[in-house]
């Protein structure tokens, strides 16, 4: 069975970092694509990065470029590093994997990833 957990999230200030987990199980992260994304109170799911051990490469989302970084630990486990970060990014975050990357490339389309885990709250104040 596929299960995805997602922790590291908390209450910071804006300006200060976070960084999460995303532990996997049940599946080889050498053949699934794993993204984060995330969702705020009335809006749509966001993307916000992705990588795939396939092509070795991560995506970011233009909004959070030369702030966040995603970093593999060659395991089962995906960091997201997140730097200077904003009210506006407070949401829940999720990881997900897709078993299908296309030409082993990561995407930021949340339609695309088969599997989600539980959420992990990232509270920013100003």
């Amino acid at each position: 069975e596929v299960q995805l957990q997602a922790s590291g999230g908390g209450s910071v200030q804006a300006g200060e970092s976070l960084r999460l987990s995303c532990e996997g199980s049940g599946f080889s992260f050498d053949d699934y694509a794993i993204g984060w994304f995330r969702q705020a109170p009335g809006k749509e799911r966001e993307g916000v990065a992705c990588f795939s051990r396939s092509d070795g490469r991560a995506r970011y989302a233009d909004s959070v470029k030369d702030r966040f970084s995603i970093r593999d630990n060659a395991r089962n486990t995906v960091y997201l590093q997140m730097n200077v970060l904003k009210p506006e990014e407070s949401a829940v975050y999720y990881c997900a994997a897709d078993r299908t990357p296309w030409e082993g490339t990561c995407t930021l389309s949340a339609g695309e990833y088969d599997y989600w885990g539980r959420g992990t709250q990232v509270t920013v104040s100003s």
